[in-house]
């Protein structure tokens, strides 16, 4: 199967869109999605349609639900019943978790580093994790343009800590899209790896977050590989202990065609980068006409590797693109 472009946040005007989910799913075929999660605050009622509108726009949706609370806003996905977000305390946000985990579905914390109270009350994340483990993702990029702003940089460093501390945890943006607002601001898309298994588009897109099968990018594609001399190993999977070789061969692919229409940077100059918990591991220059590279790294003392695309967007020299990481048993 290919990687299908996800929109992983929105609302309609079940809770505080202005949007029916005919118009959102509309509104993100226009734009080149395939499959968006509809992630109105506290409620599900918005997905009452949902056969419909997928019969009618081609667009898969995914069920979910943004819990909105006083003490931060926890996105939860791949549900089909309601799991009640109104016990969750700033101390037992792990029994909530495990909840909407006995029900099918995942969680991942909504733009934790936004602004709160009194100006969006509960949208800094204050509930205490006790076991990083529980968490399945995190919204690194949130609303448009995400790659300049400074609590989406704070999120990004907190994956890149947890990365380093030994949790597989994914990484996604998400609009927190609310209105068909025109916006000349580029538009970030998680690209989620789905299978060929049982079930429906949405249940393959929701176990393949699930896994970290995920790049997110405002403009190419980029995809990652460990070849080692025993098997290959894509984004989100672990290098076993007993596979692990001296010398890593990585191939990295950018797709500078996915949704071209859509968005295009005038003189990027982009730089690929391949970052691992013990730094930098590579740097080079990429063209639009060279969108394969191989790597061969130490695979001595890594935990995990991700590749980043930077180039410059309106003047502004920035991340672009990047992928969920590959892991590493020690």
């Amino acid at each position: 199967m290919p990687w299908i472009a996800c929109e992983l946040h929105s609302h309609t005007f079940h809770s505080d869109g202005r949007q029916t989910l005919m118009e959102l799913a509309s509104g993100a075929k226009a734009l080149g999605f395939e499959c968006i999660a509809l992630t109105d605050h506290n409620t599900m009622t918005g997905l009452h349609d949902k056969d419909t509108v997928e019969q009618e726009t081609g667009i898969s949706i995914i069920s979910g639900m943004e819990w909105t609370t006083f003490y931060g806003h926890m996105v939860t996905i791949g549900l089909t019943n309601f799991v009640d977000w109104r016990p969750a305390g700033p101390d037992d946000i792990h029994k909530g978790i495990a909840d909407v985990h006995r029900s099918g579905g995942i969680v991942g914390m909504a733009h934790p580093y936004r602004i709160g109270s009194p100006i969006c009350t509960g949208c800094f994340w204050e509930f205490n994790i006790e076991d990083w483990n529980d968490i399945d993702y995190i919204e690194v990029w949130s609303g448009t343009f995400p790659s300049i702003k400074t609590d989406n940089d704070r999120a990004y460093r907190l994956w890149t800590d947890k990365l380093n501390e030994g949790y597989r945890i994914a990484a996604t943006s998400g609009r927190d899209w609310h209105a068909q607002e025109h916006t000349d601001e580029p538009v970030s898309v998680t690209y989620l790896d789905i299978d060929d298994g049982d079930g429906t588009v949405t249940n393959r897109a929701v176990r393949a977050l699930a896994t970290g099968k995920a790049s997110v990018t405002m403009g190419p594609l980029v995809t990652l590989e460990i070849r080692t001399d025993a098997a290959a190993y894509g984004i989100g999977a672990v290098v076993p202990r007993q596979d692990r070789s001296h010398n890593f061969k990585v191939q990295i692919n950018i797709d500078f065609h996915v949704r071209k229409e859509i968005w295009d940077f005038q003189e990027p100059h982009y730089t690929l980068n391949l970052i691992g918990n013990t730094g930098v591991l590579s740097e080079q220059f990429v063209t639009m006409d060279q969108p394969n590279y191989g790597i061969e790294i130490s695979g001595d003392e890594l935990l995990w590797i991700r590749a980043e695309l930077k180039g410059i967007v309106r003047g502004v020299r920035t991340l672009i693109a990047f992928t969920n990481a590959i892991y590493v048993d020690r």
